[in-house]
């Protein structure tokens, strides 16, 4: 009788285990159903995504792709004959250098000839200036020798 006594007053095993296997039958229950509409709609959002929305934005973003690829290939399109054109006036300004330094050039030999001109002109005449300077004054040595002799 003690045990039995002590098993009921004491022994709150069969009864923990009881109202342990209700809270997680109702847990269970409960949870589970509610798990289970959620997976439910997870897997119907899944399915509308893969059915409907993604071939319309596979759709969406080849259209535009295309599209872009286009206004890319136009814009470089432009580039390249901007580039062109500004490689041609770059190389029609050079050329205008080159031709007016040769023309710089011819002129500056030109004017340097000239002044060597002018130089063996005026050397010439300063030769000839100097041969008259000392022919008068080789002469106007022999009238003053004519005169020492007095």
């Amino acid at each position: 009788d003690v045990g039995e006594i002590y098993s009921r007053l004491l022994d709150h095993k069969p009864v923990i285990q009881g109202e342990i296997r209700y809270f997680i039958k109702e847990f269970e229950e409960k949870r589970g159903l509610r798990e289970l509409r959620v997976l439910e709609n997870i897997k119907n959002t899944i399915f509308e995504t893969n059915e409907h929305v993604l071939p319309k934005c596979e759709q969406a973003m080849q259209d535009n792709l295309s599209e872009a690829f286009k206004r890319l290939q136009a814009a470089n399109d432009m580039i390249h004959r901007l580039q062109e054109r500004e490689h041609e006036e770059r190389k029609l300004h050079a050329d205008k250098l080159m031709a007016r330094e040769e023309k710089r050039v011819a002129h500056w030999d030109e004017f340097i000839k000239e002044q060597q001109n002018k130089q063996a002109e005026v050397d010439e005449e300063h030769r000839k200036a100097m041969e008259r300077l000392k022919e008068q004054y080789s002469e106007m040595e022999k009238e003053l020798a004519k005169y020492a002799s007095f």
